[in-house]
């Protein structure tokens, strides 16, 4: 699955070396999500970024998960990967968007070459935009 994702991934590792790995991979400004089932992997799945856990595992090692897997497949990690790209994405759209419009649309409205009531439309509109835009996320199947 790792390799689907273009993802590096450790196997058969000791608590020790899963948190030496972490510790590297951090310093190194890379972002981390952590798969963990036992209570050897408690340590690294608190001090991931984004750490997963099987419904099977124990109650210490799911209290330290940010995302708990239903099943016994690992597949919806790809879709978890999938959406945090496509939210990713969205906010930079968004945020783009509304940096734009502020940028000319203030300055306009401030120096009286349009009026207020079209300033307040026009601010209406760019935030129907971005919520429309938004929940694009909620129609994708996962």
């Amino acid at each position: 699955m790792a390799t689907r994702l273009g993802i590096a991934y450790l196997a058969s590792q000791t608590p020790e070396s899963k948190l030496a790995v972490l510790a590297r991979a951090r310093a190194g400004g890379r972002r981390v999500l952590m798969l963990g089932d036992g209570i050897n992997d408690v340590p690294v799945l608190a001090g991931a970024d984004v750490s997963a856990a099987v419904v099977e595992a124990s109650d210490l090692v799911k209290s330290r998960a940010d995302v708990l897997l239903l099943g016994r497949k690992l597949t919806p990690v790809v879709d978890l990967i999938d959406i945090a790209r496509s939210t990713r994405r969205v906010i930079r759209q968004n945020l783009g968007w509304a940096l734009a419009y502020n940028l000319t649309a203030i300055p306009i409205a401030a120096l009286g070459y349009m009026p207020p009531w079209l300033a307040a439309l026009g601010m209406a509109a760019s935030s129907t935009l971005v919520m429309l835009n938004a929940s694009r996320l909620l129609t994708r199947s996962a």
